[in-house]
């Protein structure tokens, strides 16, 4: 085959680095922003917000009044000899001062010290002049931020627990394979074996009695239920502790020692049964039982509270419904003029050459950001349009809406409105919601029209709400009573959407009156 060179002209879409920071900028989130802008300002020195402007320029302006006052004194020929004598006075005041803790620290310091002394031993390190000696008792404690672990808990009861040293060893093993729910999820075979492995006689010689003995000693613990192996062993521990005169007791804790399964699967006809109790009856045991805290660790474990921030408001001024970024959010950024004007065009040096890269990425920057802000504000406008009835009526008037309909009202790419609702969020009147909340597929109806499976979602809630607890209602029973409601909506479908939402099947949401 014989090798040539050919010219062929073409087109071809190549992203720029400017197209690709604009493409990451608006997938982030808003606290992944501040970050990245954060990162940014930090490295590049052409970039500058208002805050700092001003606060030098606050600097620059008292420097400059400092100046005139002392140029204002010294050009003063009546209060000429007035400011110098008062300075005069100060100073001699200042340095008598001077002489006499110097004088005292004199007197302090012994002529000789033992050899073997230390200078912490003679003198006393005062606190300094910028420690906070006065410091706020509230201002102490907001400063504390450490919470107690479920671990903590438990080891401080530990602590507190007359037990031997082999005892005290084993039940650090078990509180270390407790998990935040309570449980624990390390087998006592392993804690044996892991002893067994050890180099020390002593702990070879541990038996499983002893950890299980121990295992026992734990369960005592607060809260109550802890250190269980299964959920039929907490329940067992926490009805162990409650008063023996306790009504349906004896019930109760043979229903979670031996028909635990049929009580999850609200099987109560054969719990009836096997028990040989009246529904009255079997009422008043599964009464107690829901007293009982299936998960005792929760409350011990600390559960930082996740903040939402929303990028805009959707609110109703004078009658009209209008969308507004949050201010908040909002990221301010500027060139550096100091370090602007320094730039020289004709310079080639690696000093200048550093500086117009960074001038050119500042401006990338800040222009991304702001084409960020622009988009999420033009999708936002287009969400409310198109789903005014949301806002007015609730997610029952939601319409079906997906990607492309917003993407081609705004002549965008699907991908660019894809990545613009991501982790995005609008503060409505009726809640916060992601942006991608609004989109939905649609479902057709007898009339020909379509519905939202955002409004079939809240239609199959509020039907639910209203069945009887005695007989609750099939999926197949939901969807018959879509489809008298114009909605043509498949079994499946019905089980899909009641899933989505966390919703229990008919059977386990049987309950006894």
């Amino acid at each position: 085959m014989k090798q040539s060179l050919e010219l062929k002209i073409g087109q071809h879409l190549s992203m720029t680095p400017q197209l690709q920071q604009a493409i990451r900028l608006l997938q982030l989130s808003s606290l992944d922003l501040q970050q990245e802008v954060q990162e940014a300002l930090d490295s590049n020195p052409l970039l500058d917000t208002p805050e700092d402007e001003s606060r030098s320029e606050k600097s620059t302006q008292s420097l400059d009044d400092k100046e005139r006052q002392q140029i204002q004194t010294i050009n003063t020929d009546d209060g000429e000899s007035s400011s110098v004598e008062a300075s005069g006075k100060s100073t001699e005041a200042e340095l008598a001062a001077t002489d006499d803790t110097a004088e005292q620290w004199n007197n302090d310091i012994p002529v000789e010290l033992a050899t073997d002394s230390n200078w912490d031993d003679t003198f006393q390190h005062g606190p300094s002049s910028n420690s906070h000696s006065h410091s706020d008792p509230n201002t102490m404690e907001s400063n504390d931020t450490t919470e107690e672990s479920l671990q903590d808990h438990l080891n401080w009861q530990l602590n507190l627990t007359p037990m031997s040293t082999i005892d005290q060893l084993i039940a650090e093993n078990i509180i270390d394979g407790i998990d935040n729910d309570g449980y624990l999820r390390t087998e006592l075979d392993e804690i044996l074996q892991q002893f067994q492995n050890s180099n020390n006689v002593v702990l070879q010689e541990i038996e499983m009695d002893e950890i299980e003995v121990v295992l026992r000693r734990i369960q005592q613990f607060e809260p109550a239920g802890i250190a269980a192996r299964n959920l039929s062993e907490c329940l067992t521990i926490q009805l162990l502790q409650l008063p023996e005169d306790t009504e349906h007791l004896h019930n109760a804790s043979k229903i979670v020692n031996q028909y635990i399964q049929l009580l999850g699967s609200h099987d109560y006809k054969t719990l009836m049964r096997k028990m040989r109790l009246s529904e009255k009856q079997l009422q008043q045991s599964i009464t107690l039982i829901l007293t009982l805290n299936p998960q005792p660790g929760a409350s011990i474990t600390p559960n930082a509270a996740q903040y939402i921030t929303p990028d805009v408001f959707v609110e109703k001024i004078e009658g009209f419904w209008q969308v507004r970024l949050n201010g908040d959010n909002k990221v301010n950024l500027k060139i550096n003029n100091t370090y602007a004007d320094m730039i020289k065009r004709a310079d080639n040096s690696d000093d200048n050459n550093y500086l117009k890269n960074h001038l050119q990425e500042a401006r990338w920057l800040i222009k991304s950001i702001q084409s960020r802000y622009d988009t999420l504000l033009k999708v936002s406008q287009q969400i409310l349009e198109r789903q005014l009835d949301f806002f007015e009526f609730g997610e029952m008037a939601m319409k079906p809406m997906v990607l492309q309909d917003i993407a081609e009202a705004v002549d965008m790419h699907e991908s660019t409105i894809s990545r613009a609702t991501t982790q995005k969020y609008m503060h409505t009147p009726n809640g916060i919601f992601e942006l991608k909340y609004f989109f939905s597929s649609h479902v057709s109806t007898s009339d020909g029209g379509a519905a939202s499976s955002t409004a079939i979602r809240a239609q199959i809630k509020q039907i639910l709400t209203t069945e009887n607890p005695i007989k609750p209602l099939s999926d197949n029973k939901i969807a018959k009573l879509l489809k008298d409601e114009g909605i043509n909506v498949a079994r499946r479908t019905i089980a899909k959407y009641r899933e989505s939402m966390g919703i229990a099947p008919s059977n386990e949401r049987k309950r006894l009156l």
